[in-house]
């Protein structure tokens, strides 16, 4: 059974920095997009970053372009979240997600979600 944890949220003012990472495990084959989705209060879950081993690297939000990166590292199973100049309006819990092979922004098309890490920007 695929298992996603993240971690690495917290408190940060603003232009801080933090990494966010997801943990994978469960699952042999590099052959996955693994994505970051986030969700604020009162809006809908959107798509952040996504990485392929087929496609490379996605953005799905032209606000963290500049701003937010992401890296994966097979051999630990591992997919990295780093944001730096954070801003208030990037407060949302995070999450991290895999489906097969291609990445995209949907949400509705992943299969395997992580339980979120809360991000908070505020002085």
């Amino acid at each position: 059974q695929v298992q996603l944890v993240e971690s690495g949220g917290g408190l940060v003012q603003p232009g801080g920095s933090l990494r966010l990472a997801c943990a994978v495990s469960g699952f042999t084959s590099d052959a996955s997009a693994i994505g970051w989705f986030r969700q604020a209060p009162g809006k809908e879950r959107e798509g952040v970053l996504c990485i392929s081993d087929s496609e490379g690297i996605k953005y799905y939000a032209d606000s963290v372009k500049g701003r937010f990166t992401i890296s994966r590292d097979n051999a630990k199973n591992t997919v990295y979240l780093q944001m730096n100049s954070l801003k208030p309006e990037d407060t949302a819990v995070y999450y991290c997600a895999m489906r097969d092979y291609y990445c995209t922004g949907h949400p509705r098309y992943f299969d395997s979600w992580g339980q979120g890490t809360q991000v908070t920007v505020s002085s």
